[in-house]
C-alpha cells in the first residue's frame, strides 16, 4: 500500500500536453506524447509514465531532442525501410514506422522498418499492438546505452534492450509480450529512487559487482540481465539487429538517456509487421490464438495463486481496474507542478488534492 494522489487520466493528459505545447511542440505531437504518457501509468508501467515529463521537457529545451514530427525516409526498397528520427520524439516516429511496416506487410507480407538517430519511444508495446490490431504479428525493439555486463564481467557492454511481440488474437484481452532483458527496467530503479524505496538485490549490483538494493547504487552500478546469459544473449542479439539493420548507434555509441541533455540520445530501433492472411485465415489465427491464451489463464493453479497470467493480460487488467483514474506518486506530482510552473502553464488539477491509499490489482 502507497499513498498516491488520483487525477482523471484525460484531464492529466491535457495538462501534460499543454507542457509540451509550451516547450515548442505542435499540438497534435503534443497530445500523442502525452496521451501515451499517461496511458503507461493506466496500465501501471509508471516507469514509462507522466514521471518522464522533465526529462523529455530538458531535452526539449537543450535542443537534443527536436519538435519534428516526422522521420526522414533514408532507404525505401519493398518490404524494408530504413528512416532517419533525426532525434524526434519517439512516440512520433515510433508510429509512422509501425504505420510504414503494416502497410508494406499488406503488400509483400512483412514490413521492416529501421530506425537510426532514435529517442525514447515510451512502452514498446504500444507499437505491437497497433500491429495486432491491424491483423498482423507486431515485433519492436530498441537499444538503450550499455547498462549490463557480459557473464563473468565487471563493465557494461550492452543495453537491456526491450522487445514487445503481439499476436492478433479474437479475445478481449490483448496477447503481447513487453520486456526489458535486464531483470528490472531503468526506469523503475529510477522510480524506486524518486520515492525512496529499496529495490530487490536481484535487479542490480554495485558498480565493483557486490550487491545492492539501493536504487541509486545500482544506477550507478551495474542492471543485472533477466536469466543470466539467456538475457544477456538476447539484448545484445537487439542491440545488433537495431543498431546494424538501420546503419544507426549500437554498443556505447548509445548515450545516457538521463546525461547531458545538449546531447543526443542516438538510439536505434526496429519495427516488424507479419501480415496473418499471408499466411492463413485471420479468423482462424484470432480464434486459436486466444482459445491457447484462455486455457493458459484457466489452468491448474500452484498453492496460494488466484490468477494465471498470459503476457499482457496484467496491464490489461490494470487499466481496466484503474476505471480512467491515473494515481501518481508524490514525487512526480511534485515534480509536474514544479514544471508547469516554470512554463507559467495552468495545471491547477494538479493542485489540492488528497493522498488515497491504493492497492494495485492484476484480476484478469
Amino acid at each position: 500500500m502507497t499513498d498516491k494522489h488520483a487525477f482523471d487520466a484525460i484531464s492529466l493528459a491535457e495538462v501534460v500536453a499543454k507542457l509540451f505545447r509550451a516547450a515548442g511542440l505542435c499540438e497534435s505531437a503534443s497530445r500523442l506524447v502525452a496521451g501515451t504518457l499517461v496511458d503507461a501509468d493506466l496500465a501501471g508501467q509508471h516507469s514509462h509514465g507522466v514521471m518522464l515529463v522533465d526529462m523529455y521537457l530538458d531535452r526539449l529545451r537543450h535542443g537534443s531532442v527536436s519538435a519534428r514530427g516526422e522521420a526522414e525516409i533514408i532507404s525505401d526498397r519493398d518490404g524494408s525501410v530504413v528512416l532517419d528520427a533525426r532525434n524526434a520524439l519517439g512516440q512520433m516516429v515510433g508510429d509512422q514506422a509501425i504505420g510504414i511496416a503494416i502497410d508494406r506487410s499488406r503488400r509483400y507480407g512483412t514490413g521492416v522498418v529501421a530506425v537510426r538517430h532514435g529517442f525514447h519511444f515510451g512502452v514498446a508495446r504500444r507499437y505491437a499492438v497497433a500491429a495486432a490490431d491491424a491483423g498482423c504479428v507486431g515485433i519492436a525493439m530498441c537499444n538503450t546505452r550499455p547498462l549490463m555486463p557480459a557473464p563473468g564481467g565487471a563493465e557494461r557492454v550492452v543495453g537491456n534492450n526491450p522487445i514487445a511481440i503481439a499476436i492478433p488474437t479474437a479475445g478481449e484481452v490483448p496477447l503481447v509480450l513487453d520486456m526489458a532483458t535486464s531483470e528490472a527496467a531503468m526506469g523503475k530503479i529510477r522510480m524506486a529512487a524518486k520515492s525512496g524505496q529499496a529495490i530487490p538485490p536481484t535487479w542490480a549490483v554495485k558498480a565493483d559487482g557486490s550487491s545492492t538494493t539501493s536504487p541509486e547504487e545500482a544506477i550507478a552500478g551495474l542492471l543485472l540481465p533477466a536469466a543470466g546469459p539467456k538475457g544477456f544473449g538476447l539484448s545484445f542479439m537487439i542491440d545488433m539487429l537495431c543498431g546494424l539493420l538501420s546503419g544507426g548507434a549500437h554498443g556505447e555509441a548509445v548515450q545516457p538517456l538521463y546525461g547531458d541533455p545538449a546531447i543526443p540520445y542516438d538510439c536505434s530501433l526496429l519495427f516488424i509487421a507479419i501480415d496473418v492472411p499471408h499466411f492463413r485465415a485471420l479468423k482462424d489465427f484470432k480464434d486459436e490464438a486466444e482459445a491457447a491464451a484462455r486455457r493458459i489463464r484457466a489452468g491448474r493453479k500452484a498453492p496460494g495463486i488466484e490468477q494465471l497470467h498470459t503476457p499482457g493480460s496484467i496491464e490489461w487488467a490494470r487499466r481496466r481496474d484503474a476505471g480512467g483514474s491515473v494515481r501518481l506518486e508524490p514525487t512526480v506530482l511534485d515534480m509536474l507542478r514544479r514544471v508547469a510552473a516554470e512554463l507559467g502553464v495552468d495545471a491547477s488539477i494538479l493542485q489540492n488534492h488528497a493522498p488515497e491509499a491504493t492497492k494495485e490489482t492484476t484480476r484478469a
